[in-house]
């Protein structure tokens, strides 16, 4: 592909960069007011959903996914564990591993939380179409596997969308928008 930015187009308007941020940085505290209210904060309840499925299992893994540094990470579910919506198990199979799962607790405060989140996205969402709502998931999954790859290069990716890994290269069925 010719490359989209060149010295005379590059501005902060257009930036795919500047605008994720931007919105990320505003839409955050947004979503954590959604739970001023409730006993659980928005990283612990993000914490709780990228467990619900079971398909993550470490706190490594946990930590890429939510994009959590290690040492926060571990007092987020210190937390979690003591509050009994966590528990900790050695691996069966390798004893120098730790595995985490949600207790039927921490199961049960995702899905009665999980409409605060769907309210406040379909709210943000509402003047899109399905079908752009769609692509810009697409395009956003996209442009994750890539950044992915490049700060990865030929190690194994540890990045979860959706519950399912990422592998790399991607694979050559992935829809091409």
């Amino acid at each position: 592909m010719k490359p989209y930015y060149r010295p005379g187009n590059y501005t902060m308007a257009n930036s795919v960069g500047y605008l994720i941020r931007v919105c990320a940085n505003l839409m955050l505290p947004q979503m954590e007011a959604q739970f001023d209210r409730e006993e659980l904060t928005f990283s612990q309840w993000t914490t709780l959903v990228a467990l619900h499925d079971g398909r993550i299992k470490t706190a490594g893994d946990l930590a890429h996914t939510i994009c959590h540094d290690a040492g926060s990470l571990t007092r987020l579910i210190d937390q979690l564990v003591e509050r009994e919506l966590v528990i900790r198990a050695r691996s069966e199979t390798d004893r120098r591993v730790v595995t985490l799962a949600l207790t039927p607790r921490g199961g049960a405060l995702v899905e009665r939380l999980a409409p605060l989140v769907m309210n406040f996205w379909n709210e943000l969402l509402s003047g899109f179409t399905h079908a752009e709502v769609d692509t810009l998931i697409q395009l956003l999954t996209r442009l994750l596997i890539a950044t992915e790859s490049k700060s990865r290069g030929d190690r194994p990716s540890r990045l979860f969308v959706s519950g399912v890994p990422i592998s790399f290269p991607p694979s050559s069925k992935a829809k091409k928008t």
